[in-house]
């Protein structure tokens, strides 16, 4: 796994911030930027073990899965130093880095209540489908944890202090970009390469 090219085809799904999210003095982050089980809007759903294989190779070879902002390669704004499995999905635990520009207006952000969701990349190794047509994932590549604006279940918001009450209106408009996304990106790539952003796993 290369430290310095994300492959074009990588996958995306979101999870909220939520209640699964915690930012402390405005550097540290941790909460679950995957979940096992459940069935996101594009139809897969992520077994446990899935991120296995992969988080065994990096541990081994000295990799690290980057944080960024917006699954953009050019902007890491921070380290994952903890990202494990455990019974509920994929844990993740880091530090934004505030000395950078785009650090400090993340933290900002997140502690105002502006971004809501963590988001994975990642390449699918292994999936089969079941009797409802959705993918199951049983193992997967993970090269990245994006901090992103629109998760696909605006419903769950932000747990830290400052929580304005949610807007229908912001509901309304995050659902229609990302569905506006998942078809725009199914119908622009082959096979199972599909550049989909599905948020809660």
């Amino acid at each position: 796994m290369s430290d310095y090219h994300m492959p074009f085809w990588l996958e995306h799904k979101f999870v909220a911030l939520g209640e699964t999210q915690e930012v402390t003095d405005g550097i540290a982050i941790e909460g679950y930027a995957s979940f096992f089980g459940e069935a996101d809007r594009g139809g897969d759903i992520v077994q446990k073990g899935a991120y296995a294989a992969c988080l065994t190779a990096l541990a081994r070879d000295g990799g690290h899965v980057k944080m960024l902002w917006q699954h953009d390669p050019a902007q890491p704004i921070g380290v994952w130093d903890e990202v494990r499995e455990d019974a509920r999905g994929l844990y993740v635990k880091g530090r934004i880095l505030t000395d950078i520009a785009k650090g400090r207006e993340a933290a900002r952000l997140i502690e105002a209540g502006a971004i809501d969701g963590l988001s994975i990349g990642y390449r699918t190794v292994k999936a089969a489908k079941n009797d409802r047509g959705q993918r199951l994932l049983t193992e997967l590549e993970l090269w990245e944890v994006s901090l992103v604006t629109f998760p696909m279940l605006p419903s769950a918001r932000v747990g830290a202090k400052g929580d304005a009450p949610e807007d229908a209106g912001f509901r309304q408009l995050a659902h229609i970009i990302d569905d506006a996304r998942l078809m725009l990106t199914r119908h622009g790539s082959g096979g199972d390469h599909t550049l989909s952003r599905n948020r809660t796993e």
